[in-house]
Formats: C-alpha cells, structure tokens, sequence
C-alpha cells in the first residue's frame, strides 16, 4: 500500500505501527521494556511501536527510553508519546548504575559515521558500553542492534550471506562492531545473559536510508555512485516490530539474526526508477565492484515475515516525500562504501 504521508508526526505514526504478533508477544511477555540509545534514527519510532503495542494488548507494562538526548525535542516527543525517558551517558558507568532493573533490553547504542580521525571514540562507543549495559542488566535478556557490515563483501549475484557465513569485517568501523558482538557473545555464552544479535541493513526512513540517498542526488542533478551494485532494504515500521519480536528470540550462547528485505535492489535500475519519478536524467559515477553489503533474511522471514511495504512502494513513496520539500536527516548511509572506509 502507497501511503500518502504528510508530514514528520504522519511517518512517525506510520513507522510505529504495531504487527498483530507483537501485541500479542506484549500479552506472554513478562517485564517492562528499556531502550537504550532510543534517541537515534529508529530509536523513536521503535519506542512509539511498543507503547503502542503494549496499549492495544491491554496489559501494564513501561517503555523507557535512555539516551544522552542532545536535542531535548526529542525527549520531550518520547514524552509525549507515553515513553518514560532519563537522560544518562552509557559510556560512565557510574551513570549506567542508576538506571532501573528491566527485564527487556533493546540496545540500539552504537557509532558509525564519522569513524575516521576518531578511531578511539567509536571503539569506546561500540565495545565499552556494552560491558557496562551488561554488567548492570545481568538478568535480563537483550536484543542488540548490529550490522550487516561484520560479514564479508557478498557477490552481487549471490543470494546474500547467511547467519552461517564468518565475519570477516573491513575497516575499523566494521571490526569494531563485530568487537561489540564478541562481548554480547561472551556474556551471553559465560555469563548465561539471554542475548540475540540483531544484523540490520538496511531501514527505509523517508527522511533517510538507502533510497533517500539515491533519490536526493537525482533530484540535486548529483551523479549516484554504482561502486555498490545492489543492496537491500527493508520499511523501518517492519524493522521496529522484528526488533520487537526478537525479544522471544534471545538465547545463550546468543542467537544471530539477520534483519532485511528478501529482494535484491539494481542500484543502477533503482536510480533510474527516480529519474522517471522526477523527470530528470540520471548521471552515475564510480565502476561496479561486483561487491556489496547484502543479506541473506530468510531465517527471519520465516520466523516473522514482517513485510508490510513492498519495494515499489517504498521508491512511490520516498518520491514522494522528496516531491513534497519532506525533511532529511542528512545522514547518509554510505552504502556505495565498499573498502571500510565510513
């Protein structure tokens, strides 16, 4: 369904609605709900899904959200929204203390773009805040927000790499957040911590992702990079409830799931989609690698198959958006980045 979305409130809306099998896991699920990073790109709307969720199923039970919240609007929204907010660094432990006990932990915490010049920080970032997550939640189970960046480049004929495939990270971003699964791994798998690895490429917000970025440089008249030549996606409202849903899923040693859409995206074939959309011509730059960034979701599929927006609506519709002077985040993906390099 190609739905018309007016505004910034209308997508948040939109982005948080609740699957019918997650209002139903709220009913078996015991404990409240804290989001740690809640602040991020999917933070929110993740957040507004569960209150929602947790409204519709007619149960008791708290979504807090936690984050430095650097842009107090958007504690003050989260507030607004049913969730209970506190403002904490997770990186001082001494902080991280303080916050209550919960059964249920989505961690979301994480750095990535601007890794270069700043090794120290996103190193910090991505491997010291979980041994302070989960030193403090050691009774609790947790879902962890990773990437699809920790597997080796798959071939862009492939079918994508699997849960089964080794990581082999390139760069220091991506070995830094396989560094943050190795410590999930080793509480999970030590410390009997019920943990599941959440491998997420990408989420379609209208105001970012891989279909933002493409779209916003055919309509700036700005060639679009083939170096990657294909990708996958999937509606950020379907990552919210799989993100939920793999509450269920959590295990020790940690379960691994790997989180996008089933179709492969033409980078080349998508640009050329928007050019019709907009009626502008297309330029590209950079040759084809052969090489991408590409899962293999069908382990979560079949658990879940969470896939409310098909491809073609999703391009209608971030057209759209575009079409209509909607907001961007001006936080591209870098998908076309293939050499680790962020």
């Amino acid at each position: 369904m190609i739905y018309k979305v007016n505004n910034e409130s209308e997508l948040n809306d939109l982005l948080s609605l609740p699957a019918d099998k997650v209002v139903a896991m709220m009913k078996r699920l015991d404990g409240d709900i804290i989001i740690l990073g809640v602040a991020g790109k999917m933070g929110v709307t993740l957040a507004m899904t569960a209150v929602k969720a947790i409204i519709v199923a007619g149960v008791t039970k708290k979504v807090i959200g936690v984050a430095r919240f650097s842009d107090p609007k958007i504690r003050e929204m989260l507030d607004s929204k049913g969730v209970e907010t506190i403002k904490c660094d997770l990186l001082e432990r001494e902080e991280v203390v303080r916050l209550p006990q919960c059964k249920n932990i989505i961690y979301m915490a994480g750095r990535k773009f601007g890794t270069g010049g700043s090794e120290e920080l996103t190193w910090a970032m991505n491997t010291v805040i979980p041994v302070n997550i989960l030193e403090h939640f050691s009774a609790s189970r947790v879902v962890a927000f990773s990437t699809g960046c920790v597997y080796p480049l798959a071939k862009a004929d492939s079918a994508g790499l699997t849960e089964d495939v080794k990581p082999e990270p390139i760069g220091e971003y991506a070995q830094s957040c396989l560094g943050r699964e190795r410590v999930f791994q080793y509480f999970a798998k030590h410390k009997g911590i019920d943990v599941c690895l959440y491998r997420l490429n990408y989420a379609i917000d209208l105001r970012y992702g891989v279909l933002h970025d493409i779209a916003i440089a055919i309509y700036n008249n700005e060639p679009v990079d083939i170096t990657s030549p294909c990708f996958n996606i999937i509606w950020q409202k379907d990552a919210n409830n799989t993100a939920l849903l793999c509450l269920e899923h959590c295990s020790s040693p940690a379960n691994i799931m790997n989180v996008t859409g089933m179709e492969k995206l033409d980078t080349k074939k998508t640009a050329l989609l928007f050019g019709e959309l907009f009626g502008r011509e297309v330029l590209f730059k950079g040759e084809s690698s052969g090489y991408c960034y590409l899962n293999n979701a069908a382990k979560s599929k079949e658990l879940f198959n969470e896939y409310s927006v098909n491809i073609d609506e999703m391009i209608q519709m971030q057209a759209d958006w575009i079409l209509a002077g909607g907001k961007s985040l001006n936080k591209p993906t870098h998908f076309e980045v293939n050499n680790g390099k962020f």
